[in-house]
């Protein structure tokens, strides 16, 4: 019997959780036509197989039609749901894994121009910032008929065999009501506090007339808003005492903040460089004055904080819902004692940020996850071992490796510099994004642990990959800073990667010429302007850094604003000239026939990289396959079987940017995908 506190049985109610680790709910934007069918399935039941307690399905499941989601959510209001959910219920009780859903009424948090093209509906006409939509002021009828919706949805829930579900009751419609900054009804629904809970008490109490005293009933909400005129802690604990003392629900899930906003959402649920498991106390304050099975999740992606949550008795259960992302085995390994072997999360927050921007989560380096089908997380063994030669140690050629070494493959690991990263080295040498290097200290671990062979320093040509004598070469040497992007003075600039690495000093008066429109723009101002610089970053995209998606921005606003920084959009530099000790920027425009100018002493240019692809091409002809990818194999995940060169002594593949400038997933997913079936 294990001692682990996470490995410790929870009974909720008549329900006996096996551990104390959960999935708490989260939308992956995985539904097809708004139904959680196969790849849905396929993503929870991955989970439940490694002995995950509890998954909590579907954050944001609509009750309603004048719910519609602003992403791919689950629609809780249909009625051919039942068999769906009930398919994922039983698949993972059958390991042993109880399953809930969180169900919501989005009100104003969603658009009026989605779906059916219904009125936003609120407890007041203030729209919310993030979807930018004007709601109606419910009236009597919309709210009895919503309550109706909440129970219909509940009772679904209830006959696909689910083991409970959870309301949403932060940002959402009933947290609208009960946040005094969105509630502008008169009473019996607005004004005091107890008149602001009326809605989600209804809405409590039908679904318990409608599904019974046994079905487990829980809510999540915020503690307290951390807005001024908002709800305040004194409110949270009046509202955790009143949902315990009303007998309605069974469990508490508690946050702390508000989602109304970009910087909101995030502090909510923070990413890489912010604080760990900020509100963990918080939530211990919660189940300490109420004495109530409380649950609670907000960036606790590794088990020794979550040990720590459930040994300190601060929570019941625990939430490593990022974290079962990057690493679905993770309750497996931490029951087999191999936590040293848990992919971590992080913090990236690829997954969260996606969804918010219309695209399904991924995780930024686990490319399985959400293709849990077509590219499962087991790596097969190769029915014959070869020799698999990899030129570059950065994210695509470390996963290269480790996935070939997990076939079976001998492996030889060439790397010019004196240890592995590339350009993930350079990007963890600033303290908010330090948690990357965790995705290459996590292969190279892997490799040694499966005996990959490393030459370091090795500046690989030609004769050194054929002296390995290998079946397969993957070419995985990544890119260069491309800043020849000018018409004239293209000699004067230095690139982001320049300012990142300290290859260049940040100058005084600086233009930052970001047209690639990722991390490594803003991180190269953020460097620059920590000097007390005055720093202009201009794009020609009519929104900065579009590669940086809404929580990731964040961290850099913050930081950025509060220095002598500025932005200009649509405007794209045009030339660089010397003028005296400085240099004079010309901008102009896609927009129209106009021209402006910069005094400025340095130029820093961000416009992606061009791939590092010499020995690619000196390789070519001696391969079998002259260096082709049969694109219908890759993506079927069938082996490839190109000969273009019968006197080939081994076939040749590159990846990641020695193919073209993507990013890190990218990278990942083109190594994964290619040597799981060489």
């Amino acid at each position: 019997m294990s001692t682990d506190p996470l490995l410790q049985p929870f009974q909720l109610k008549h329900l006996t959780l096996k551990n104390r680790i959960m999935i708490t709910s989260h939308e992956p934007a995985y539904p097809e036509d708004g139904m959680p069918k196969e790849r849905y399935r396929a993503y929870h039941l991955e989970r439940a197989k490694a002995g995950v307690a509890l998954t909590m399905t579907a954050g944001s499941a609509s009750v309603a039609r004048d719910s519609p989601p602003v992403f791919n959510n689950i629609l809780a209001w249909k009625d051919e749901v039942v068999g769906h959910m009930k398919a994922l219920t039983d698949a993972c009780h059958d390991e042993g894994c109880a399953v809930m859903i969180q169900l919501t009424h989005l009100g104003r948090r969603t658009r009026w121009d989605k779906a059916d093209w219904l009125p936003v509906v609120s407890a007041g006409h203030e729209r919310e910032p993030a979807h930018r939509a004007f709601p109606k002021k419910l009236e009597d009828w919309d709210i009895a008929r919503i309550v109706e919706d909440y129970a219909d949805a509940a009772e679904r829930m209830q006959a696909a065999g689910l083991d409970g579900i959870e309301l949403e009751a932060y940002g959402h419609l009933i947290d609208q009501f009960w946040s005094p900054l969105t509630n502008d009804l008169d009473a019996p629904y607005g004004g005091d506090l107890d008149n602001r809970l009326r809605f989600g008490f209804d809405v409590l109490r039908a679904i318990r007339e409608r599904c019974g005293t046994e079905f487990l009933v829980g809510v999540r909400y915020t503690g307290d808003e951390c807005l001024p005129g908002g709800t305040t802690p004194e409110d949270g604990l009046a509202i955790s005492h009143k949902l315990k003392d009303s007998g309605l629900v069974d469990f508490l899930n508690v946050v702390k903040g508000h989602i109304d906003t970009d910087p909101g959402l995030t502090d909510l649920i923070p990413i890489q460089g912010m604080r760990g498991a900020p509100h963990l106390d918080f939530a211990g304050e919660i189940r300490a004055a109420t004495n109530f099975p409380t649950f609670h999740a907000a960036r606790i992606p590794d088990v020794a904080t979550a040990r720590h949550a459930i040994a300190s008795g601060k929570l019941d259960m625990v939430g490593m819902t990022r974290a079962h992302m990057a690493d679905p085995h993770l309750v497996r390994k931490v029951i087999e004692g191999r936590e040293d072997d848990i992919r971590p999360c992080v913090g990236a927050n690829y997954c969260l940020d996606r969804i918010y921007q219309g695209g399904m989560a991924l995780c930024l380096h686990n490319p399985s996850t959400g293709r849990e089908i077509e590219m499962p997380h087991a790596i097969a063994k190769a029915g014959t071992p070869k020799r698999v030669t990899i030129v570059g140690a950065g994210p695509a050629g470390l996963e290269a490796a480790r996935v070939a070494a997990e076939r079976g493959h001998a492996v030889t690991v060439f790397e010019a510099a004196d240890q592995p990263g590339g350009q993930i080295r350079l990007t963890a040498l600033q303290e908010r994004r330090r948690e990357m290097s965790s995705i290459i200290a996590w292969r190279f671990d892997q490799c040694r642990k499966m005996g990959v062979t490393f030459h370091f320093n090795a500046f690989a040509e030609a004769a050194d990959v054929r002296s390995s004598t290998p079946d397969e070469v993957i070419i995985a040497t990544g890119g260069l800073p491309h800043t020849e992007v000018l018409g004239a003075g293209n000699d004067l600039v230095v690139s982001a990667w320049d300012i990142l690495s300290g290859d260049a000093r940040p100058g005084r008066n600086v233009l930052v010429y970001d047209d690639a429109g990722d991390h490594a723009g803003l991180q190269a101002a953020d460097v620059i302007s920590a000097t007390g610089a005055r720093v202009e970053i201009v794009t020609p995209d009519r929104a900065f850094a579009p590669e940086v998606m809404a929580m990731n921005l964040v961290p850099y606003m913050r930081a950025l604003q509060g220095r002598d920084t500025t932005f200009t959009v649509t405007w794209r530099l045009a030339s660089v000239a010397r003028a005296g000790n400085g240099l004079v920027a010309r901008l102009g425009s896609d927009y129209g026939d106009v021209i402006r100018e910069r005094d400025v002493d340095q130029v820093v240019v961000n416009h992606g990289t061009r791939p590092l692809d010499e020995l690619y091409f000196e390789l070519k002809p001696l391969s079998r396959n002259l260096g082709e990818v049969d694109y219908e194999a890759l993506v079927a995940g069938s082996e490839q079987e190109v000969l273009r060169n019968p006197d080939g002594t081994f076939r040749l593949f590159r990846i990641g940017d020695a193919v073209a400038a993507r990013n890190t997933h990218a990278a990942i997913y083109d190594a994964l995908r290619l040597v799981r079936t060489l």
